[in-house]
């Protein structure tokens, strides 16, 4: 399908039919990256959308320890006191 670039202050952008849009699931937030002759819109993905997986795998593996070794405080020296 071919469109064309309009200007958009001093940017320009890109119609894209609805039919378009719907058949993608885009919405209101995109990711454009440049590749090599061109630009590709995605939708954007949600922050730290693929960090529980990415968790349990390294559970799995048994690679979900501390990186380094707890340092202990002057608050680990004395006995705390709830109120």
């Amino acid at each position: 399908m071919k469109t064309r670039l309009v200007r958009i202050g001093n940017s320009r952008g890109v119609r894209i039919p609805k039919p378009l849009l719907d058949q993608v699931g885009l919405e209101d937030e995109v990711e454009l990256r440049v590749v090599e002759n061109g630009i590709v819109i995605e939708a954007a993905r949600a922050p730290r959308a693929d960090w529980a997986p990415a968790a349990e795998l390294l559970h799995q593996r048994g690679e979900d320890g501390l990186l380094d070794e707890p340092t202990p405080t002057r608050f680990d020296e004395t006995e705390w006191e709830w109120r």
